[in-house]
């Protein structure tokens, strides 16, 4: 039975609504179906409709005419695109290509909104601007901006070295729909600025905490909230940090419950994944 079989039935009132969605789905899912084949790249048109999450392209290492090629389609078939770990170089080409492709050098995020600057999730758009540093507020404007279609995700750094990688995770959760809240450089160091912010960090649905060095910092944070927190071992400090493996041995070693951990400087993984808590928590909120 093909599509428009299905429509005949649905349309004489042989078949519900219901058996004809799931008679069109069973046709998407067999082999060969559901992605766009470009020969070097086989793209998961289906994905968005799987997870919920739109297919991101991991931009480092691909070869530049594929690149720009993989982000005009996205950007054809779903009116936006959104790429981490972009050099200058790719950024550029891109951007010739596309306009209105925007590039932060910070977090290396690559991305493309809807018509109008704002993505189909949230309100926030632009890069990651240091001359916006104020308080609670952190890097990237104001803080809390967007919908909060994805709940709300708190990002807490360490240190200012760690912020990379915090705004690729933050980036990526405004991408997607969530309001963050941004609280850098509140490392244990100086443990009294963590203290200070506690108040707001606990309004998140998810906190993100991502440090290098020793790595304490998620189990401070978890020792102190209700939500999950995700921790991110980042590759900042000197030699026996080993690139980040010593802050995600203490991470993975937390003593604090509720304490998830992604791989080293995984900030797209961490915004990911508080974008499908935030998502959960503002779902059970909207059904009170």
């Amino acid at each position: 039975m093909d599509i428009q079989e299905i429509l005949r039935g649905y349309k004489a009132r042989e078949i519900s609504l219901e058996i004809a969605e799931a008679k069109i789905r069973q046709i998407d899912e067999r082999p060969g179906k559901g992605y766009t084949n470009m020969g070097f790249a086989r793209l998961d048109t289906q994905r968005k409709e799987r997870s919920g999450f739109p297919e991101v392209i991991f931009c480092s290492g691909k070869p530049d005419d594929y690149l720009v090629a993989i982000y005009r389609k996205i950007t054809e078939l779903e009116g936006r695109a959104f790429g981490t770990r972009a050099t200058p170089h790719q950024a550029a080409l891109v951007q010739e290509a596309i306009p209105a492709a925007e590039y932060d050098p910070v977090s290396r995020i690559l991305k493309v909104e809807r018509s109008g600057g704002a993505s189909g999730d949230t309100g926030a758009s632009g890069s990651c601007d240091t001359s916006n540093v104020s308080g609670a507020a952190g890097v990237h404007g104001v803080s809390g901006v967007g919908t909060a279609s994805g709940g709300r995700v708190a990002v807490c750094t360490g240190g200012t070295a760690d912020i990379p990688v915090a705004e690729e995770a933050a980036q990526t959760a405004e991408f997607f729909g969530a309001r963050v809240d941004r609280f850098y450089d509140v490392g244990v160091s100086g443990i009294h600025r963590l203290f200070n912010n506690m108040d707001e960090i606990r309004k998140a649905d998810c906190v993100i905490a991502v440090a290098g060095m020793e790595g304490a910092l998620p189990t401070v944070i978890g020792g102190m909230v209700r939500n999950p927190v995700i921790a991110v071992p980042t590759s900042v400090g000197y030699g026996a940090n080993m690139q980040g493996l010593t802050a995600l041995l203490t991470m993975i070693n937390s003593c604090a419950n509720g304490v998830a951990v992604v791989n080293i400087d995984n900030g797209y993984g961490a915004g990911y994944m508080a974008t499908q808590i935030g998502r959960l928590a503002a779902s059970g909120r909207n059904r009170e």
